[in-house]
């Protein structure tokens, strides 16, 4: 006998007829009535007086009553007692991530988590995934946002189903931003900063022989070495408004490779209930 049925049987015997019980509750009458003999056979005994107009109990019946509304009230409790514990988890969340748009991913879920659980605080560090590698393990951060390789052994993953393709941010004002894409010989000679993490996917990749000057973590500060004139940056796109009054401009290169990004996590962790509810966010919303 589970819940649904107790229910349907308090229903039965507050309207008083099995046709008022099943409008209550929303079930055709005959498979309310046939619920009832099953209630009976499962248990054995004679719940109503049978021919009369309007439900009659036996001693049965009002013992069972009883017990129902004792069992569904507690139930009904319980559930509540259950959802306000959900309702007020808190705690502080801290999260790495390295640059790129599909940090919308990790914005999003927050943005929802935070409509619903307005305890629970979140922390964003930027950086490159030597700086998060090593921030996870010193236990600064909770998770970190990666676009390069990491040791599969040591932590835990989701797989972003979207990725990040490499291109040149360069001055409005330069004879290459006429172009809508480049190619790799229009900038072999270019004098180009590249991020610190993502030299072991250029060493494998059409960049690598590139004329680097220099590298960044960040690609603001970077932005400002193009815009004032020091060089070119090879650069994801999407992470630098080119859009309003700055002179900059992106331009993406032929036959680059879309490079994906993974939210990662220390193996053997213990979740904090928020940290755990954000994960298992993050796994619907991929």
């Amino acid at each position: 006998m589970d819940i649904r049925i107790m229910e349907y049987y308090l229903a039965v015997v507050r309207e008083g007829t099995i046709s008022a019980a099943a409008s209550a509750v929303h079930v055709s009458q005959p498979a309310l009535s046939r619920q009832m003999r099953e209630l009976e056979e499962e248990l054995g005994v004679t719940l109503f007086e049978r021919g009369s107009r309007k439900i009659t109990l036996t001693e049965e019946g009002m013992i069972l009553r009883r017990r129902c509304e004792e069992i569904v009230r507690l139930v009904h409790q319980t559930e509540r007692e259950v959802s306000e514990i959900r309702k007020n988890i808190s705690g502080d969340i801290y999260i790495g991530a390295g640059e790129s748009h599909v940090f919308h991913y990790i914005s999003r879920t927050a943005a929802a988590i935070i409509a619903d659980y307005p305890g629970i605080r979140f922390h964003v560090v930027s950086g490159d995934t030597k700086d998060l590698l090593e921030d996870l393990e010193n236990g600064l951060i909770d998770l970190a946002l990666v676009f390069s390789d990491f040791d599969r052994s040591s932590y835990h993953s989701l797989q972003l189903p979207a990725g990040d393709s490499f291109g040149i941010l360069m001055r409005l004002d330069d004879p290459l931003a006429s172009r809508e894409e480049l190619r790799i010989e229009d900038i072999a000679d270019l004098p180009v900063f590249t991020s610190r993490a993502s030299l072991p996917y250029i060493d494998q990749s059409i960049f690598r022989d590139l004329n680097f000057i220099g590298t960044y973590n960040l690609i603001y500060n970077a932005s400002l070495l193009v815009e004032d004139g020091a060089g070119y940056a090879l650069c994801f796109d999407r992470l630098i408004d080119t859009y309003g009054s700055r002179n900059l401009c992106f331009r993406p290169v032929k036959g680059s490779d879309t490079v994906e990004g993974a939210i990662i996590w220390k193996k053997y962790q213990v979740f904090t209930p928020a940290l755990q509810l954000f994960i298992d966010r993050l796994r619907k919303s991929i």
